[in-house]
């Protein structure tokens, strides 16, 4: 996220010259590192429950999952998300416009 926000200074600083407040920036790194981490999320939990369903297969098994675990790793990416993307977000939100529009 933070590369992300490096590589987007032009924007941020566009977006602050035509009346973005700070909080605004910041709002939209908070919210596309959440989604991101959130469909990481998913992802990996929809992953994990096929592996376990494919290895109880293998094996002659009953598979056995529980949808609070499926959903809880979801919302961990999305907790995790947050976090990450919180400095960035912080960063992101201090970029002066004139600076930013200058290439600095």
């Amino acid at each position: 996220t933070l590369l992300s926000v490096m590589e987007r200074i032009g924007e941020i600083g566009l977006r602050r010259a035509l009346g973005a407040t700070r909080r605004q920036i910041g709002s939209q790194f908070m919210v596309e590192s959440v989604v991101i981490g959130f469909i990481g999320g998913l992802i990996g939990s929809a992953l994990g429950v096929l592996a376990v369903i494919v290895v109880a297969v293998v094996q002659g098994w009953t598979p056995v999952t529980d949808p609070l675990v499926a959903v809880a790793g979801a919302l961990l990416g999305a907790v995790v998300g947050w976090g990450s993307g919180w400095y960035p977000a912080r960063r992101a939100a201090r970029i002066e416009p004139v600076e930013a529009l200058r290439g600095g």
